[in-house]
């Protein structure tokens, strides 16, 4: 088989005021040019760029529609206090005590944010091939589906889709279109699956039309998407969920002890 050579000279094909606005964002996102800090005039992104002033301002305008600056024609363009979060997936996986939050909740207090969750449905589908095959499903299987939107701040978030097997979904709470009281990790450890370990799969991927519109996202960004799978007793698969982010407002911490 004949590899194919890589191009390090290969032309980059995206339009040039995507290009412009992808180098800010970069500079954005790594604190380059932190919140309450002015972008270059757009003489200078003309000069840096080699742009016209159409084409800068074009550049300009994704960044807004991104809500990561703030600005008006004819003025400074300056950063705003962006979102991005961190996400600590292991945090997410503890089961809420007696009387107390949902872990994901207490974390958004923690950086002053007000986090909520909307369930959008409770049915029962056939599930993507991924989750099938997570769930060790046959290709014909059906599933029941927890769907919700997180809102942070009221804004749209994270869509969340869950998945578990009929065989442990059925006549529990977990068929209820409403929250689960201490969560599912702890509805599941009722019922007599108890999680193990759960493993995830993060990717970006470009946003289907349902991510885009329920995430209310503005431009072709990426999302980030991570396919979570619980195991049970004997490595059993219990839950598999799929959740999509906007890839330029999160970023992933894993935390690793050496041995």
């Amino acid at each position: 088989m004949i590899v194919p050579k890589a191009e390090p000279d290969a032309p980059d094909r995206r339009s040039l005021h995507e290009r412009i606005a992808a180098d800010l964002r970069d500079d954005i996102m790594s604190g380059e040019l932190p919140p309450g800090a002015n972008l270059p005039s757009t003489a200078q992104l003309k000069d840096r760029f080699d742009a016209s002033n159409a084409t800068v301002q074009k550049a300009l305008q994704l960044l807004k529609d991104e809500c990561l600056v703030v600005g008006r024609a004819g003025a400074a363009v300056t950063v705003r206090e962006h979102r991005q979060r961190t996400v600590r997936p292991a945090a997410s996986l503890a089961s809420a005590g007696a009387g107390q939050s949902y872990p994901w909740l207490t974390e958004a207090a923690k950086h002053g944010t007000h986090a909520r969750s909307v369930i959008l449905d409770v049915t029962e589908c056939h599930p993507p091939a991924d989750v099938r095959t997570a769930l060790s499903l046959p290709e014909d299987a059906t599933a029941l589906l927890r769907s919700q939107i997180v809102l942070v701040d009221d804004e749209p978030a994270e869509l969340v889709k869950s998945y578990y097997p009929l065989d442990i979904a059925r006549g529990t709470a977990l068929t209820d279109r409403r929250r689960i009281k201490g969560g599912t990790p702890a509805l599941l450890a009722e019922l007599g699956y108890p999680p193990r370990q759960s493993v995830d799969r993060v990717s970006a991927r470009i946003p289907t039309q349902e991510q885009y519109q329920a995430l209310h996202l503005t431009s072709g960004m990426p999302v980030l998407r991570t396919l979570r799978v619980v195991h049970s007793d004997h490595e059993r698969p219990v839950e598999a969920t799929v959740m999509v982010k906007a890839g330029h407002l999160y970023e992933v911490r894993y935390e690793f002890v050496p041995e």
